[in-house]
This record gives C-alpha cells, structure tokens and sequence, in this order.
C-alpha cells in the first residue's frame, strides 16, 4: 500500500507542471497533448503498456527531448528554455545500465561527482556516504560490469542521487531485478521522498503502481486516468466477479462473447471477470452462464485491482492517433 506523503503538499507546491504537452516524430505521435501535475515530495507514477508514451514523456521532463507543443515547468524552470540551469537539480536513472562496466564502483562516482561539479572537498565523504546509504562499500573497487543486476541498480541509483537533486526520474528502474531487490529499492525511495525529494517513476508492475502517491495511466500518449491508485480502485466503472471452476477455460470462452462482459482474465482455476456498471446482478448473470453451459463453480463480487482499473483505462481509450514509445 502507499504511504501518505509527509506534509501532504499545498495544492499549489508542485514540482512539474505539463500543459498540451506533445512530442511528435514525423507522422508518429509519442505524447498526444499531455496535462500533468506532480506534487513536491510524492512519489508519482506512471503506468502503461510499451509504446504508452512514458520514456519520451520523462526525456521532455528532464529537456533532453524537446516537445513538439505544449508547456512544461519543472520546479519553477521552463522547459527547454531554461534546461541548463535544471541540470544540477534532477537525477535520471535510465531502464539499462548507463555507466562504465570497466570503471570500478567508486570510480563511476568519482567521474559523476566531476559531472554535477561537487566541490572537491567534499566529493570523497559524499562518494563514501552513497557507498554506505547503497550497501556497496565492499564493492567499491569492484568493476561495475561485473555486478550482480540488484548491485547495478543500486549504483545507478547512487549516482543518480550524488548530488542530492529536488527531483528523481526513474525509467523502468527495476525491470531486471527479482522481487526482494524490487521491495528494497522501493524503501530507498521512501526514505528520499521523507528526505525531501520527489520522485517520478515508470513502471511495468502492478504492485510498484499501487506503492505511488499518484499514478497517471498512459496509453498511446495520453493520460487515461489519473489520481491516487486507492481512489483509481474504487471508481473502477465496472463490477468485479470472481470464479472458481474447474471448466475455467470453457467459461472464459463463453462469457468473452457475452456484450456486457468487459473483460475475462484466466488466473488458474478461476476466472476474473469484469462485468460492465449497468448490469444489477452481475453475480445471476454468471452463475446464469455457468447452468446454461453445465459448469459447476462459485461466482462472487470482488474488490477490484489495479490491474482491472489497467484493463478498463487502456480499453476504451480513442486508438486513432499513432503514437511510439
């Protein structure tokens, strides 16, 4: 579950704001007239399948892309008139490794240190106290290509945050780690929004989603949805029926073809279907399926997940426009 924001934010202390914003390559639309808001010290997420629009959105955000249309202000700087003097302020921690596999650990800091112009004096205590914060102290003259993934992540993060920056871009940061990396990466995230930084991240994963503050929903560069994933879950628009049977194939075949059936997800023996709002019992009409089709099982509503909340926003968005990654 999230957690709540320390200080929840005034309605107007907000990092980046985002207005029409669009990216355009030739014919392609990768972000199609974009509004954002981002609270300082949260956590905001973005989810969407591939070619959603989240990579080009957060390269706009940084102004290492330059958007078609559209206005963008990332603490308080205009986007891309004033990306120089932003620089020092933000990290970027990219989906692949982006630092030296033939650099040890402490020497990858050390030429980032030189990157975001530390002072000299106090380059080596910072070096050695993201060395401490990242449990990487034994590696330090460790080649950095000869890390495990989880140890990678960790450095890309410490660099990512050398130089202490008001905000944290994170691209698909943990899609090449196992779940117990995943869970302590997300605590390091949580202790720097306590510190102060506000964090926006990608993510393919339903359970980083539910972590955010916030979430926006991309699909095909557009914001689908976008509040926090609690209130995202209870104004789903659709009945959540679950069951369990031993014909699970056979049903999910028969209720797919049914017009008030939004959704059938197959999860072993049993059956996650969505059923849309204006049905008054969802739970007769499937056990009415199930009879007619000779199917023993048990049908009963359910709260909804993120996942369905996932599947209804990316369904029934206008598909016309092309878009990229």
């Amino acid at each position: 579950m999230p957690r709540t924001p320390p200080g929840r934010p005034m309605a107007n202390d907000v990092a980046i704001r985002a207005s029409g914003l669009t990216r355009r390559f030739g014919d392609l639309v990768a972000v199609d007239r974009l509004e954002l808001r981002v609270p300082r010290r949260t956590i905001y997420g973005f989810l969407g399948p591939n070619g959603s629009g989240k990579s080009t959105t957060i390269r706009m955000l940084c102004g290492l892309l330059t958007p078609s249309a559209g206005s963008v202000e990332v603490l308080g700087h205009r986007i891309p008139q004033e990306a120089e003097q932003l620089k020092h302020k933000i990290g970027y921690m990219t989906q692949r490794f982006s630092l030296y596999d033939d650099l040890s650990v402490r020497e990858n800091l050390a030429f980032m240190s030189r990157i975001y112009c530390l002072p000299k004096r106090s380059r080596s205590a910072r070096i050695d106290a993201a060395l401490d914060t990242y449990n990487l102290t034994a590696q330090a003259r460790q080649f950095a290509g000869t890390l495990s993934g989880g140890q990678k992540q960790r450095l890309a993060l410490a660099a990512a945050t050398l130089h202490e920056p008001e905000i944290l871009f994170l691209d698909e940061p943990t899609s090449a780690v196992d779940p117990q990396t995943r869970r302590d990466f997300w605590e390091t995230l949580f202790n720097l929004v306590d510190a102060g930084t506000t964090i926006l991240v990608s993510t393919h994963y339903m359970d980083e989603a539910e972590r955010c503050h916030r979430l926006a929903i991309l699909d095909r560069g557009r914001v689908v949805a976008d509040d926090e994933p609690d209130a995202l879950m209870a104004n789903l628009g659709a009945h959540v029926v679950e069951v369990e049977t031993d014909a699970a194939q056979a049903l999910r075949q028969r209720l797919k073809n049914q017009a008030v059936v939004l959704s059938v997800t197959q999860l072993g023996r049993r059956l996650r279907v969505l059923v849309r709002p204006r049905v008054h019992d969802p739970e007769a009409l499937i056990q009415s399926q199930m009879r007619n089709a000779g199917i023993a099982g048990n049908a009963r509503l359910t709260h909804a997940s993120l996942e369905d909340v996932f599947v209804i926003t990316t369904r029934h968005v206008d598909r016309t426009p092309e878009v990229a990654a």
